[in-house]
């Protein structure tokens, strides 16, 4: 088939390009650098022209109110490059619990974005995933404080980039679930010993401090951003370190 990957040079969008290239589609990356715009709409129409199956890997550039307007106005030009062009499938990648938390405005954004693609006339695919491993870091940033992290206990189950670019490939080539795929990673941590794990492996001395109150899964209740029964990928997060 031929794949349009909307954001294909990023972390996940290029492994997805990879893995379908391998797998025998023709899978075309596209983003800023390539000419393509999903705010302007620019190169869109040529973006999807002839293709079987759309996955759209673009992210808001920020986390704040500001990307409730970047998901509507790009799955609006999406979807009409979409239709226009004849696509018969159409994927996007979202959050293991993101519909249960209203706080935040970015996982706000993130359920308009699942209501916009599920509303509209195109079969489509919504993959969620939960917290990347390759986020830690930013995470351990937010709240760090001299020698002190300070982290909320909230329940993750941390998943690898790697196992998520696998498991969007696989629901692109099949037939559009019109609903809802979760994958997860093998293990539940609370936040903030994965915090003390991380830098224990890293030989960082910084001590983790559990606060409720820090960061942005502070406003996160009990364990929605995990799922016992979602599609488990195989990387540990002690093996991925």
């Amino acid at each position: 088939m031929k794949i349009a990957v909307i954001g294909g040079t990023g972390l996940i969008g290029s492994q997805v390009v990879k893995i379908l290239t391998a797998t025998g589609h023709e899978a075309v990356p596209h983003s800023k650098s390539t000419g393509v715009d999903v705010i302007s709409g620019q190169g869109l129409d040529e973006a999807v022209a002839g293709a079987d199956v759309v996955v759209n890997l673009t992210n808001s550039p920020t986390f704040d109110e500001a990307s409730l307007a970047f998901f509507q106005t790009s799955m609006d030009n999406l979807l009409a490059a979409a239709r226009k062009g004849g696509v018969g499938h159409f994927v996007i990648l979202s959050i293991v619990g993101v519909d249960q938390v209203p706080e935040l405005d970015y996982y706000q954004a993130k359920v308009l974005q699942e209501k916009l693609l599920a509303a509209g006339p195109i079969p489509y695919s919504i993959v969620r995933a939960t917290q990347f491993m390759e986020f830690m870091d930013a995470v351990l940033s937010w709240t760090a404080d001299g020698d002190t992290v300070r982290l909320p206990a909230t329940p993750i189950q941390p998943i690898a980039a790697k196992d998520v670019a696998a498991a969007v490939a696989e629901v692109a080539a099949g037939t559009p679930l019109n609903g809802v795929r979760n994958i997860a990673g093998p293990e539940i941590f609370a936040l903030d010993e994965l915090g003390r794990i991380t830098l224990s492996h890293k030989g960082d001395n910084r001590t983790v401090a559990t606060d409720p109150t820090a960061g942005m899964f502070a406003v996160v209740k009990g364990d929605v951003l995990t799922d016992k029964d979602a599609h488990l990928a195989p990387t540990r997060y002690t093996d991925w370190l």
